[in-house]
């Protein structure tokens, strides 16, 4: 069965959400602190998505992946220093790219790096203990440039930047 691609509406908000709160835990749970994922956690990742795509901004690119209707990873690009962790060094920023780790290796995380980014230039954070998701950037161009964030309610989360 293959992965069908799609920008997100409203209606997909508490999917989304779902999906991002699981992304994190399979692959960072071992990084935060216990109970990181706690209700809270989880309502405000609701309430974050259901803002995000219930409104419309042209300079966001949003997909989602879905394998027989089951929303299963997405990813979103838009203006660079949203973040605030340094000076941009691109104009475009690759925010999320999260599937599901049934999905590692399905080619789901590439379709949705393409259907975000393309081959634009482009920068992005990367927690520096993921070492899958930095091969899988690398593969796709981007190099780190030496920025390096910390965030201080979590330090094993340090990110790094990468630019292509």
């Amino acid at each position: 069965m293959t992965f069908v691609l799609r920008p997100p509406t409203a209606h997909d908000a508490e999917r989304v959400a779902a999906v991002h709160v699981s992304a994190w835990r399979e692959a960072y749970a071992h990084l935060l602190p216990v109970g990181f994922f706690d209700d809270a956690h989880v309502r405000i990742r609701r309430e974050m998505w259901a803002q995000n795509l219930g409104s419309s901004v042209d300079a966001w690119t949003i997909r989602i992946g879905e394998r027989g209707g089951r929303l299963v990873g997405f990813a979103t690009a838009g203006p660079s220093g949203a973040g605030g962790n340094a000076e941009p060094v691109r104009a475009r920023q690759l925010y999320n790219l999260y599937v599901l780790r049934a999905e590692y290796g399905t080619g789901l995380g590439q379709a949705l790096l393409d259907e975000v980014l393309g081959d634009e230039s482009a920068e992005l954070w990367v927690a520096e203990r993921n070492p899958r998701a930095i091969t899988f950037y690398r593969r796709n161009g981007f190099e780190f440039d030496g920025a390096r964030h910390v965030d201080a309610d979590l330090p094993a989360m340090a990110s790094v930047r990468m630019i292509r």
